[in-house]
């Protein structure tokens, strides 16, 4: 049986950090491809160009240029063929009111970037080795952080 690989858009301008998460990636044993963009408006072009092909998940840094991540958590919950791809919010702030808006956005989960490369790798694999179909429900709002840097 093969198992098909679990499509990733990561939309993130810094470049290191978009580094470390395709590194994090190469030491999970899932199999994916990631597509990344570096800035909100990239992100939402993708979407309209690639609607037959839409990612399993979406990781969203929240300060990007161009449109920023709650902007594009909006417009993508917004569209009807966009509002089932789950949306998790990957950003090195953490504010309780936003991360509250972000929850009634709709984002499925909530990261804040770890800064130790051991522990980005065990948060994303994690998520990724969650059950599809708990990927696909919003959890209660206090499983709603999988990880706070420290």
């Amino acid at each position: 049986m093969t198992t098909l690989p679990l499509r990733l858009l990561l939309a993130d301008d810094d470049a290191d950090d978009r580094l470390f998460f395709r590194e994090a990636l190469d030491q999970i044993p899932v199999s994916v491809e990631l597509t990344t963009v570096t800035n909100g408006q990239q992100l939402i072009e993708w979407l309209q160009e690639h609607q037959s092909n839409l990612p399993h998940l979406i990781f969203l840094d929240l300060n990007m240029p161009r449109k920023n991540g709650h902007e594009c958590l909006t417009e993508m919950k917004l569209t009807p063929q966009w509002q089932s791809v789950p949306v998790i919010i990957f950003s090195t702030s953490i504010y309780p009111v936003q991360v509250d808006e972000l929850y009634h956005k709709g984002a499925q989960y909530y990261i804040q970037k770890p800064t130790d490369f051991k522990k980005l790798t065990q948060v994303i694999e994690q998520l990724l080795l969650m059950p599809e179909e708990q990927r696909q429900v919003q959890p209660a709002k206090k499983d709603f952080i999988l990880c706070r840097a420290r």
